[in-house]
Order: structure tokens, then sequence, then C-alpha cells
């Protein structure tokens, strides 16, 4: 059985922390900060932790 590829694009979006969370960037970081309030950007600095919905999936993808 060959070995199972990492999703390219999951492994740029998500990271494993040391204790097996998957951790995510905020949506809405990108770009248009114009009309965005300094309170909701500096909101969105932080990465979370991923919803136990979706990361199943993610982890498949991920390879672990």
């Amino acid at each position: 059985m060959p070995k199972m590829k990492t999703h390219s694009g999951a492994s740029k979006r998500f990271k494993v922390t040391g204790t097996g969370k998957i951790m995510r960037r905020r949506a809405n970081r990108q770009h248009l900060f114009e009309h965005k309030s300094s309170r909701v950007t500096r909101r969105l600095y932080n990465e979370v932790q991923l919803r136990p919905a979706d990361v199943r999936e993610i982890r498949k993808l991920l390879g672990r």
C-alpha cells in the first residue's frame, strides 16, 4: 500500500498542536481593513481551535 499524501491545501490552512488540537486562522483578515474597526481586526489576530464537527475530516486530509 503506498503512503498517503497530505492534502497540500489543508496543510497550509491548519496546524496541529503538540496536544493534538487542530488550529485554524479566522476569516476576514485578508483585505478591506478600512471599514473594519481596530477592535475587530485585533479580535481576528489569533488562531482558534477547529470545531469538533470538522475535526474528523481535516485529520484525514492531514494524514493523521
